[in-house]
C-alpha cells in the first residue's frame, strides 16, 4: 500500500550551546570582545560622530543611531573676536594636555555606582593610567591617559553624556620623574 503524502526524513534537534557551559560562555565573550574592540578601532577612525552604525557578527545585528546635531548654536550668538588686519586668527586652548573621549557614551568617574573616582583633581597620572569609563550601548570602555602629569581639571560631570573626542581631562604634562 502506497501514501500519497510523503514525509520529511527524520533530523535530530539542533544542538545548542548550554547557557551554563563554561566553554560556551567563554567563547561567546570572546566573540563579542572581538565585535566591541572592532567597532572601537571603526569608530575612532571617523574624523567625526556618524550618524548611524550597524555591526552584524553571524545572525546578531547591532545598531546605533546618533542624533544629528545642526553647526553649534552658540557659534552664531557669540559676538566676533576682532582681528587685526594681516593677521591670521588663533584658536585658544586651555593650558595642558587634553584627555578626549573615545567614543559617543556617558562618562563615569569611578568603575561602580559608590565607589571613589579613578582621579581627582591634582593626582599624578601616568601613561596607560585609567581615568574614567565611556559607556556606549553596556560597552565599557577605559579612558586612559597618555602622558606623566597632574590631573588640573574634569571637564564633565559624573553620569554626563559625551561626543567623540570632547576634551573629558587636562592634565599638566611633567617629565616622567
Amino acid at each position: 500500500m502506497t501514501s500519497d503524502t510523503t514525509r520529511a526524513p527524520h533530523r535530530p534537534p539542533e544542538e545548542t550551546p548550554d547557557d551554563h557551559d563554561p566553554r560556551a560562555m567563554r567563547d561567546m565573550q570572546a566573540a563579542l570582545e572581538l565585535v566591541r574592540s572592532s567597532t572601537l578601532e571603526l569608530l575612532t577612525g571617523f574624523g567625526r560622530t556618524p550618524s548611524a552604525l550597524r555591526v552584524r557578527a553571524g545572525g546578531v545585528t547591532v545598531e546605533a543611531e546618533w542624533p544629528v546635531e545642526p553647526t553649534t548654536a552658540h557659534a552664531a550668538t557669540d559676538a566676533p573676536v576682532p582681528v587685526a588686519p594681516g593677521s591670521t586668527p588663533v584658536a585658544v586652548e586651555p593650558d595642558g594636555h587634553q584627555v578626549r573621549s573615545p567614543a559617543v557614551g556617558v562618562l563615569f568617574h569611578a568603575p561602580s555606582p559608590g565607589a571613589p573616582p579613578f582621579v581627582s583633581v591634582g593626582d599624578t597620572v601616568a601613561p596607560g593610567q585609567q581615568l574614567a569609563i565611556v559607556e556606549v550601548m553596556k560597552l565599557m570602555i577605559p579612558v586612559e591617559c597618555t602622558v606623566h602629569g597632574t590631573v588640573s581639571a574634569v571637564l564633565h560631570d559624573n553620569g554626563e553624556p559625551v561626543e567623540y573626542d570632547d576634551p573629558l581631562f587636562l592634565i599638566n604634562v611633567t617629565d616622567g620623574s
